[in-house]
């Protein structure tokens, strides 16, 4: 193994044996002995890469493409069935939060015995549990019995646990939404504090946007074979641009088949429901975003009940990116906002109703929001 590296995958493929009616009992065992009635399920073919001493490498792919099965071929609490992964280091992974906590034991309690799983020592542990402590925010609570707690606490502190403890390689699976926001923040600060150390990071994530920000690879995985490698925007990019056309061809099969429901959401950024607005400027705007996963699908603007046709389309990127997946192969990213604007001359002081509507090609409508302001 290259001293460089932290993991090495080598021609490395991985199988599971899917068992049908499968004997339960030595005598179904003894009656039934030559039925043998079972599927290999591929997962991963033929992976090779290396991850090197220090990098923060993301692990990106839909669901069922074998990411997870190779974070946890990496720690070794599966093998593959061809090839081989190699780690150079303490590895530590995050992918059962709370693996070892005893429901009648006291949070400190279960710090300890969740942290030798992860090979501390008593002494080790002894030096560290008032940072664990500090950084769950579980204050008095931590000398409670678990089973009392939340479940946004019991996450808080398995995540506390597992990321203090001193590892020269992370693994991270599809844990980052742990809490509330603000722990969540916490939470990100210090893996951007470890990937600025010495420490190697591999991580499953579906949230793209943390790839962009902490990682400096992506391994793209696709239906269980190594894809593309590489800086994380382009990686991210060519992935979205594959599940598009996956996506679209999967609804358009469904549609012809008459199993597709289409959805929409609408949204009104300006103005609030309810708002008051003054006449300050020469003109008022409205401007919001629409997205649907239908095909020819329309949207329609009322104002008081009047049809609204100087409407412009414009690129919300912000939204594209928090709906790419869900809606892949039907966004056009350029004409996801819409806006307009009206004169104050044109309308009357009091209340307006402003509609946004998205309609099926026979004019049935998807979904629709209203709001109500007052013009003063």
């Amino acid at each position: 193994m290259n001293k460089e590296n932290a993991i090495e995958v080598r021609n490395m493929s991985k199988h599971f044996k899917v068992e049908y009616d499968k004997a339960n009992t030595l005598k179904e065992r003894l009656i039934f002995w030559k039925n043998n009635n079972y599927e290999i399920k591929q997962v991963l073919k033929d992976i090779s890469l290396n991850i090197k001493k220090g990098e923060t490498v993301a692990l990106i792919g839909t669901n069922g493409s074998g990411k997870s099965t190779l974070l946890k071929l990496m720690t070794k609490i599966i093998y593959p069935n061809e090839g081989t992964i190699e780690t150079n280091g303490k590895l530590t992974s995050l992918l059962e939060l709370g693996a070892g906590f005893h429901p009648d034991f006291t949070g400190r309690e279960n710090i300890y015995f969740n942290a030798s799983i992860f090979g501390l020592t008593h002494q080790e542990i002894d030096k560290r549990i008032d940072e664990i402590i500090e950084f769950s925010e579980l204050g008095e609570n931590i000398d409670n019995p678990i089973r009392t707690y939340s479940s946004g606490m019991y996450m808080r502190l398995a995540f506390s646990v597992a990321i203090n403890v001193d590892a020269d390689i992370l693994l991270i699976d599809e844990i980052l939404a742990v809490g509330d926001q603000h722990f969540q923040d916490k939470c990100f600060a210090k893996l951007e504090e470890l990937k600025n150390s010495d420490k190697t990071i591999v991580i499953v994530t579906h949230s793209l946007d943390v790839v962009k920000k902490l990682c400096d690879r992506a391994i793209w995985i696709y239906k269980g074979e190594f894809r593309l490698d590489g800086d994380p925007t382009y990686v991210i990019d060519e992935y979205l641009n594959q599940v598009e056309k996956d996506h679209h061809d999967e609804i358009i099969t469904k549609i012809k088949e008459g199993k597709h429901k289409i959805k929409g959401i609408v949204f009104i950024d300006a103005p609030k429901n309810f708002a008051k607005i003054y006449r300050t400027n020469d003109e008022i705007s409205f401007h919001g975003w629409s997205i649907t996963n239908g095909i020819s699908n329309k949207l329609e603007i009322f104002m008081d009940a009047h049809h609204i046709k100087n409407v412009r389309f414009i690129p919300r990127p912000d939204v594209y990116n928090a709906y790419a997946e869900e809606y892949a192969g039907f966004l056009n990213k350029d004409e996801i906002g819409w806006e307009f604007k009206i004169p104050f001359s044109d309308m009357k002081d009091g209340v307006h109703h402003l509609l946004v509507r998205l309609q099926d090609q026979k004019d049935h409508t998807i979904e629709e929001k209203e709001i109500e302001f007052t013009i003063e």
